[in-house]
């Protein structure tokens, strides 16, 4: 039974070792000569098998990609809590002004009636008053000791406030202008004590005449 013969590709295969096979060696090269013009019967050398391919070199290993470090969290800004006033002491103090100048029954009267020359008149006791509860409860110091209507220059980061300013305000600091006042600051507070269960919140009390 007559052996079938080889597919296509091992006759490409074939070819192929034929050929480097006829190159290289000699005696292979007569072996097929023979076959090819009818010669010698006798089986030829055996082709020899074409080289396995080399493998494929390993690719290189790719390097890790070190990852960034993770950004700190960015804590959030919490507004700052208002400070409740101590309306105890505003209180006492207004009381004071009232007891020693009248200042609350002065703000609170109707002045459009009356002429200038009376409200001069009340405004000087209303003056002494209030200077005599100042000068006894409460030491204050200019804010800047330069003199007013002299120039000066704000720097940037300037204490805003304490330096408020005032008309064309442009761009940013620093800031050349005409000092218009020079503040006050408390720098020491004396208020009496205050007794327990007093209700700071009577600034004057009423009075009644027997």
């Amino acid at each position: 039974m007559s052996k079938a013969p080889p597919s296509l590709s091992r006759r490409i295969s074939l070819a192929f070792g034929s050929f480097f096979g006829i190159l290289s060696r000699p005696d292979f090269a007569a072996d097929v000569d023979r076959l090819r013009t009818g010669g010698a019967s006798e089986a030829p050398t055996s082709l020899p098998q074409p080289a396995a391919p080399s493998a494929a070199p390993a690719p290189a290993p790719v390097p890790a990609v070190m990852s960034a470090p993770a950004a700190a969290p960015v804590p959030p800004v919490v507004p700052a809590t208002p400070k409740e006033a101590d309306t105890a002491a505003a209180l006492q103090l207004l009381s004071l002004l009232q007891r020693e100048a009248r200042l609350v029954d002065f703000v609170q009267e109707d002045i459009a009636a009356y002429n200038d020359a009376e409200i001069g008149a009340a405004a000087r006791v209303v003056h002494e008053g209030c200077r005599k509860v100042l000068r006894e409860h409460v030491t204050l110091a200019p804010v800047r000791a330069e003199s007013e209507g002299s120039r000066l220059t704000l720097p940037a980061g300037f204490d805003a406030a304490a330096v408020r300013l005032t008309g064309n305000v442009v761009g940013q600091a620093p800031f050349t202008g005409t000092l218009a006042h020079r503040g006050w600051r408390a720098t020491e507070v004396r208020l009496p004590q205050l007794a327990e269960g007093h209700d700071a919140r009577i600034v004057a009390q009423a009075e009644v005449e027997l």
